[in-house]
This record gives structure tokens, C-alpha cells and sequence, in this order.
């Protein structure tokens, strides 16, 4: 590979096709990139303009209801009803005729309603003689006692959005209204103030109405789809996006960044978003009331996976054109190529054998004439030199190999066994002084084992039923001068190291845990350690219940010397599928990570003349032969983990 892309062809062949496979892709690249770029922004501002649109119409609907409202009340009949009387019937009629949801009539000290003018900005202006028009948001008291049917038609339950900032509420119960005041006198000359408002809760045909101007037939591509929403804080209180196909999303909830945008900082947002279910083309703008508060949002929008089609179709054709158009003209480029470099790629063949040691490689004749050919030819004269040198280079190192083979043949024979002898000489030492220490070790256990025992019995027999008050020391004294046995009967299988068989018990590993910390109580006692047993339920394992003894008391004594001051000393047993789990985690002085990397090793020990370093070696090798593992985990200053993990027996 690394010569196919220094050969002098591959390299013209890339400055020839480097125009085509890399420029152009780059080019194409860029183009589309920008082109994608403008096709965004077109549709940012065209969802731009949508939003004009919509905000103008929501504009001005707001100044046609305060025109309605301050024509009614510059109305000579409006005069007259106030005059006679029938003011009551009157703003009922012209409610009616108006399409409001209220219209009543606000004195100087406040509403009959309950409405004081200094609350409501529209009101306080009207009556001091200005006419003004807003969006306010009431709340459910408010609406109730402006109309008793508004609180149930502006109460919206509210969905769970995916998104949206989370919220405790259930129901968005405050309408969004269009607030409209006009100056009017009062009889005596009082001043007063014509108040009506328009309800935009669930105010379908409103938000139909803009969607309609907004997005006229034929003003998207065929599967974009227009919406247009209002909202009262983020709560879609009035919209044209749909949840399901007849279901509309009123009382679903805007994103938290796009709230956090138009409602938190005022600015407008242009840009995609996810619109309850799909990714919209979007526009929101802040709707702010009278108080100049931010309160809403506007929003209209369209579908975005049509237009993200159109680019994925377009680029995809971009592609497949200029695949064609490689396919057709690089054939074309390498066949041309070929006729100009075969000589010269003869003699690159030609030099690979000979690397390769085959010097017979030759380029041959060729009727091609020119420069390259008769470069070949000289080629193979030197070649054919270098064929006849190499030949007898071969015979004289041929006959020197065969000598020196001859003189150091015997050397290496005597060598290999002196080896031999060297190695079965110093195993033969090794193995007659560890069996006889061994054996003779072993002599001297069973004698005070045997006189333990004895004086155990002698003392069950001495005591009678007294003895039951120390059954347990009893029984826990016989099994460790079982083990004992145990031990010295392994130790002299190792002295005799014949073939023994035989299969562990099934034992409950949370039992030999109680055991151990029976035995190791007066040490742990003494040292201060306080143990905390935690044993779940789990199955049992298969190893001799002394060599499991033997690994969790050598764990706990460690524990127990790496914890001076005293601490808690933590073991818990679990299961977890075909694993059984066994954990000793101390809060003693830690390990640092190079004597961590070293614990399991062989005669390796950090309490210097009090230990020999055997314990944990011991305890993985004996962990180890009934398929489990044992592993350890430590820092200075925070105390040690060792983790066994032992197989658990089939319950079949």
C-alpha cells in the first residue's frame, strides 16, 4: 500500500484526478452548505413576515374593540339611556351587537364590579379622559365577576409537554382578555368610563381568522402545514396545532428555552422549534399588557420536514450526478494512464522480487522504444551482476555455516545437559527440605491437638449440664481443632504429594461469617473494632468450610492491624444470580497503589517481623481452586475493600 502511493504514476494520477475527486466534492460541499444556509434564512424571514402579519391583525383587533367601545360611549342613544335610566339593557344589547363578552359602565370610585380604576391601567386612563385599548390577563374571580360564564370558558386543563418548564398546576383557570376603557359622563358630570372585553381562551375563530391570513392556499409547499397559536404565559390557551387529528393542543405548554427567551428576556424568537409533536418553522413574539408586563406569546409556524426533505432530495441528486460523472471520466484517466506507465511499472514489479530475494526478476525485452525501456534494460545488466555476486556470496557462507555448525554442535549438546542436571538437582533439594519440615511441623501439631481434644471431652464429662452454658465455645472449639487436623493432614499430603480426591460441602457462607467473628471476637475487642454484619438471603457455595475459615479470619485479623485507633469493620454476604458475594471493607489506614499491586504476592508483608506474608497469597489461592475470585481495593487514609466472589451451587 505504501509503495502503490509513492509510484511516480499514483502521483501524476492524483494531480490528475485531484480536480475531480477532491476539488470538485469541496466546491459541491460549500455550495450546498451556503445554499442550505440561504434556504434557512428565507424561511426564517418568511416566517418573519407571517408574524407581522399576525401581530398586526392581533393589533389591530385590539384598537377595533376600544373604537367600538368609545363609539358607544360618544353615542347620543348611550346618553340618553343614561339620562332615562335603561343603562343595564342597553349595554346588553350593544354587548350583543358588539360580539363582547362585557361591557358595563366604571364610576370614578370604582367599578360596581368590584374593578377600582388604580388596579386596572385602561380604566384609570379612560377616566381621566383617554380611550386605550390592551391585552390583560384576569383572573377567575375577575372573570366571574364580569361575567359569570367566563371562568368556565377560559378554564383549560393543562397536558403534560415534553420540555416545558415543570409546574404543579393542573388547569390554567386566568383568561387572556382584550381590554377596552372609553372616557363617558356620568349624569351630574361624574366622571366614568365605558369598560368591555373580549375573551381569548379557546377563542377558536380568532386563531383560525390569523391562520387563515397568514397562511393563504398555495402559500406553502404540498405537506407543509401553517399554525398560529396565543398563549398566556406558556400555556396554549388558543390554537390551531393539533395533539391528535380533531383534538386541538389547547393547555399544552411551550419549551422552557423558548419561554425562557420571549417571556424572560422579551426577545423575539426566530427559529426552529419542536411544536408538541413535530419541528415547526417558528416565530414568538412577548405580548405584553397594560401594566407592561410580559404575558404571552404570539406564535405562527409551519411544518419543517418538507423543506429538510426538499434539501435532503436536492443534495442527494447533487450526489448521484457527480458520482456518474467520476464513474464515467476516471475509467478514462487510468486507461490513458496505463499505455503511458506500463513500462515502468514492469520494472517496479521487477524490483519488488528481487526485494522479495528473488533475483531471477527480470524486465525482458520490449518492443516499446524510448527513454524508460532503455532504462529497463539496463536495469536487468545490473541485475544480472548482482544475480552472479550474490551466487557466490551464498557458497562461501554455505561452507563457513557448515563449520562453525560442526565446532558448536557438541558445546550445545553438553549444555543442554548440564541444564537438565542443574534444574532436577535444585527441585530434588527444594522438594527433600520442604517435605521434611513439613512433616516433621505436622509430627508436632498433632500431639497438643490431640491433648486439646482430650481435655475437651474430659471437661464435657466434668461440667455435665453445665456445660450446655458454653455449648457454643464448645462446638466452635471442636471445629477448629478439626481445621487443625485439617491443616496438618494438608501438610502432609504436601510432604507426601500423592493424588487425593474428594468434593467440598455446600456450605451457608453467612454462618462460617458468624463463626469467624466468634473467633476473632477477643481480637477485634481488644483493638476496639466494632463489626457490622449485614447477611442477605443467598444461595450456598461449594468450598471446605475450613478454607473458607481460614481466608475470612485471615481478612478480618488484617482488618483488625490496619485499624489501630479501632473503627467499624463492615461484612456483608450477597447474592446475585449465580454469584455469591462476600465484602470486608475497614476504615483503617489504607494502602498506598504500590503496595496495593503487591498484596497477593508470595512472602510479600508490611508488618514487617509480625507476619510472612503467606496469608493472602493463601487465601487467593484457596478462593481460586473453588472457582471464585478475590480482588482488593484501597486508598491511604480511607480504609481497605476486599470483595470475594464464589460461584454458587445449582439449586438443581
Amino acid at each position: 500500500m505504501r509503495s502503490l502511493f509513492t509510484s511516480v504514476r499514483m502521483r501524476l494520477l492524483v494531480l490528475a484526478l485531484l480536480p475531480m475527486l477532491v476539488l470538485l466534492p469541496l466546491l459541491l460541499g460549500s455550495t450546498v452548505w451556503r445554499w442550505s444556509g440561504k434556504v434557512d434564512a428565507l424561511l426564517v424571514n418568511k416566517v418573519t413576515g407571517d408574524l407581522t402579519i399576525a401581530d398586526q391583525y392581533l393589533a389591530r383587533l385590539v384598537d377595533r374593540s376600544g373604537e367600538r367601545v368609545d363609539a358607544v360611549a360618544r353615542s347620543a342613544v348611550f346618553r340618553d339611556a343614561l339620562r332615562e335610566g335603561t343603562t343595564d339593557a342597553f349595554l346588553d344589547s350593544e354587548r350583543q351587537r358588539l360580539g363582547l363578552d362585557f361591557l358595563y359602565l366604571a364610576a370614578g370610585e370604582g367599578a360596581p364590579l368590584g374593578f377600582a380604576a388604580a388596579d386596572w391601567p385602561v380604566i384609570a386612563e379612560a377616566i381621566e379622559g383617554r380611550a386605550r385599548s390592551a391585552v390583560d390577563i384576569f383572573s377567575a374571580r375577575e372573570l366571574d365577576a364580569v361575567n359569570p360564564d367566563l371562568p368556565g370558558r377560559a378554564q383549560i386543563p393543562l397536558v403534560p409537554t415534553r420540555a416545558a418548564v415543570p409546574t404543579d398546576r393542573d388547569a390554567e383557570t386566568r383568561g387572556m382578555v382584550i381590554h377596552s376603557a372609553a372616557p363617558a359622563t356620568l349624569p351630574g358630570g361624574a366622571p366614568g368610563a365605558l369598560v368591555g372585553g373580549l375573551l381569548l381562551n379557546s377563542n377558536l375563530d380568532f386563531i383560525d381568522t390569523i391562520n387563515a391570513l397568514v397562511y393563504r392556499e398555495q402559500s406553502l409547499p404540498q405537506g407543509s402545514q401553517g399554525t398560529a397559536t396565543l398563549f398566556l404565559e406558556d400555556v396554549r390557551v388558543s390554537t390551531n396545532v393539533r395533539l391528535f387529528e380533531n383534538v386541538r393542543a389547547l393547555g399544552t405548554r411551550v419549551s422552557a428555552e423558548v419561554r425562557a427567551q420571549v417571556l424572560g428576556e422579551g426577545r423575539t424568537w426566530l427559529d426552529s422549534a419542536f411544536v408538541v409533536n413535530d419541528w415547526y418553522v417558528s416565530a414568538y413574539e412577548p405580548i405584553v399588557d397594560s401594566r407592561g408586563d410580559r404575558v404571552g406569546m404570539l406564535y405562527v409556524g409551519f411544518l419543517e420536514a418538507p423543506f429538510v426533505q426538499a434539501k435532503r432530495n436536492s443534495i442527494a441528486a447533487l450526489i448521484v450526478a457527480f458520482l456518474l460523472i467520476a464513474a464515467l471520466s476516471v475509467p478514462v484517466f487510468l486507461r490513458w494512464a496505463g499505455h503511458i506507465f506500463r513500462p515502468l511499472e514492469h520494472m517496479t514489479r521487477t524490483i519488488a522480487r528481487v526485494e522479495q530475494g528473488d533475483l531471477s526478476a527480470r524486465n525482458g525485452t520490449r518492443p516499446e522504444a524510448g527513454e524508460i525501456a532503455q532504462v529497463a534494460a539496463h536495469l536487468d545488466h545490473l541485475l544480472d551482476q548482482l544475480q552472479a555476486r550474490d551466487r557466490a556470496l551464498r557458497d562461501w557462507a554455505e561452507s563457513l555455516e557448515t563449520r562453525v555448525e560442526q565446532r558448536t554442535a557438541d558445546l550445545r549438546d553438553a549444555n543442554r545437559r548440564l541444564e537438565r542436571t542443574t534444574e532436577r538437582l535444585i527441585m530434588s533439594e527444594k522438594l527433600a527440605a520442604v517435605g521434611e519440615i513439613t512433616a516433621s511441623v505436622a509430627h508436632e501439631i498433632n500431639n497438643p491437638v490431640a491433648v486439646i481434644q482430650g481435655n475437651l471431652d474430659l471437661a464435657r464429662n466434668e461440667l455435665g449440664a453445665a456445660a450446655d452454658l458454653v455449648h457454643e465455645e464448645f462446638r466452635l472449639i471442636d471445629d477448629q481443632v478439626y481445621r487443625i487436623g485439617v491443616i496438618v493432614s494438608k501438610l502432609l499430603q504436601f510432604a507426601r504429594p500423592e493424588e487425593f480426591s474428594g468434593a467440598a460441602d455446600a456450605l451457608d457462607p453467612g454462618e462460617v461469617v458468624r463463626d469467624c467473628l466468634v473467633l476473632t471476637r477477643h481480637q477485634l475487642e481488644g483493638a476496639g473494632i466494632t463489626p457490622q454484619l449485614t447477611l442477605e438471603p443467598t444461595s450456598a457455595v461449594r468450598i471446605s468450610r475450613t478454607e473458607l475459615q481460614q481466608v475470612i479470619v485471615n481478612l478480618v485479623l488484617n482488618a483488625a492491624h490496619a485499624m489501630p485507633d479501632g473503627g467499624t469493620l463492615s461484612i456483608a454476604v450477597s447474592g446475585s444470580g449465580d454469584t455469591v458475594r462476600l465484602v470486608i471493607q475497614d476504615e483503617g489506614v489504607g494502602m498506598p497503589p504500590e503496595v496495593l499491586a503487591r498484596i497477593f504476592d508470595p512472602f510479600y508483608t508490611t508488618k514487617l517481623a509480625r507476619g510472612t506474608g503467606l496469608g493472602l497469597s493463601i487465601s487467593q489461592q484457596l478462593v481460586s481452586q473453588a472457582g471464585g475470585q478475590i480482588s482488593a481495593s484501597s486508598e491511604p487514609g480511607t480504609g481497605s475493600r476486599f470483595e470475594i466472589s464464589l460461584p454458587a451451587v445449582d439449586p438443581a
